[in-house]
């Protein structure tokens, strides 16, 4: 893992949606990808230094089926409107996360219409994983592997030493042109050790690119050391802390921290309690006194966090398992930060409160956590240092009661609120209903 990640908490941003650019067509590129320029000190301003984008490429609607991984989508603009992008990220300190869809392509993509007009002797039938019937030829339209049923979304083949030829010139291009780092899309659907020798070749130029796969379910530290990837999204976590804290079963979320803190011992996860396929923090949970216990997790836990971009804001948005199922977590941003809803500005500043502590703790990156006290609706866990002497305590509390629970070590609070007492060594801290505390070791 490059050593600048251990300082990156990125605010990740749908650009197809935020920009107002999805669904609709142009006759030409429109620059749509400037209108994020006015957020870029709103993403400083909360005190993330990364800008996580999702697809800019070229594509036929909303961006995973990409047409084109060389040319940026012209509902967006174009290769110079990303280089201004860029120059202005850097103008900031921000780094750039790009978002690598490389196990399918879209069905417009010209190496599969190239398919469909040619047969199985067109040079890209190899791309594919397809299925012919007798006699194929020209304009024979065959069977092919998919993403999860999607049939416009057209599997690519790794095993084809063209098609790891192309993602590494796709991902060495772009860093060229000034990323940092790539979200590998759907990761979980191409066999890890596929991606291995991929990566090695774009480190060979790029040694200090960071590349973080999406992954679901499954072995996630066999995925990181088959696939040569720094991380995976640690889904685990965030399912863990809405359902926690929606059921009153704190039980979940501190087995889930024993499961994190194995994770640590050889990568850093990327953490989040918002993306761009989930339903919203704040639509998740049941009660919103809670959304300050997740983000409390979130940023003192160790890995390397996301804030998707307006949850910042409470943003509200309910996915749905429909066609447009999306759209409500998308949504276009207004034209700058000042035109959001002062609505939201609590959980803004709580945001930054606690990406402020977590500046203050840089060994959060790499934390170890121990719980320490567990019941239904309590919990207390310790962040240590992996290395030194760091230490953090915190405390939830999701009754409506409030209440007493060890704190051993305790020192002052430092986010949130809580009364400490008790001789040293047995410190308990008191929470008030629904409350929480991060307090010094």
């Amino acid at each position: 893992m490059p050593d600048w990640v251990r300082d990156a908490i990125w605010w990740h941003v749908y650009p197809l949606g935020a920009t107002g650019a999805f669904p609709r067509p142009d006759a030409g590129p429109r620059p749509r990808l400037l209108r994020l320029l006015p957020w870029l000190d709103h993403v400083r301003d909360l005190g993330a230094n990364g800008l996580l984008l999702g697809p800019v490429f070229a594509s036929s609607t909303h961006g995973y089926d990409t047409v084109d991984h060389f040319r940026i989508d012209p509902r967006l603009g174009t290769d110079e409107d990303f280089d201004r992008l860029v120059a202005a990220c850097r103008e900031r300190g921000l780094r750039l996360l790009l978002d690598g869809v490389f196990n399918h392509v879209g069905r417009e993509h010209p190496a599969f219409q190239r398919v469909l007009r040619e047969g199985p002797a067109a040079p890209t039938a190899g791309w594919f994983r397809l299925r012919w019937p007798d006699g194929a030829g020209p304009g024979t339209v065959p069977e092919h592997d998919d993403f999860e049923g999607h049939g416009d979304l057209v599997a690519l083949e790794h095993a084809n030493p063209e098609v790891a030829d192309l993602v590494v010139d796709v991902m060495t291009h772009w860093l060229a042109r000034g990323a940092d780092g790539w979200r590998l899309d759907a990761a979980y659907a191409v066999p890890p050790q596929r991606w291995a020798p991929v990566l090695a070749r774009v480190r060979e130029r790029f040694p200090d690119a960071y590349v973080v796969g999406e992954v679901i379910h499954g072995d996630y530290a066999g995925t990181v050391a088959a696939s040569g990837t720094d991380s995976v999204t640690q889904y685990e976590l965030w399912k863990a802390v809405w359902s926690s804290l929606n059921e009153a079963n704190l039980h979940e979320l501190a087995w889930t921290l024993g499961r994190h803190d194995g994770f640590l011992e050889t990568f850093a996860p990327f953490t989040f309690v918002g993306n761009h396929d989930v339903t919203r923090i704040a639509s998740r949970l049941h009660d919103e006194r809670h959304l300050a216990h997740a983000l409390v997790v979130l940023m003192t836990v160790g890995g390397t966090p996301a804030v998707y971009a307006g949850d910042e804001h409470a943003f509200r948005g309910v996915k749905e398992e429909r066609a447009g199922g999306d759209d409500a977590v998308r949504p276009p941003l207004p034209p700058t930060p000042a035109d959001l809803s002062p609505l939201g500005l609590p959980t803004f500043h709580l945001h930054q409160e606690l990406i402020g502590l977590r500046r203050r703790h840089r060994w959060l990156h790499e934390a170890r956590t121990e719980v320490v006290h567990v019941e239904n609706e309590r919990l207390v866990y310790v962040s240590r240092a992996a290395h030194g002497d760091g230490r953090l305590l915190v405390a939830l509390d999701v009754s409506g009661t409030g209440g007493e629970v060890p704190a051993p070590g305790a020192g002052e609070v430092l986010a949130g609120a809580g009364r400490v007492r008790g001789a040293a060594g047995e410190e308990r801290v008191l929470l008030a209903p629904h409350g929480w505390a991060v307090l010094a070791g």
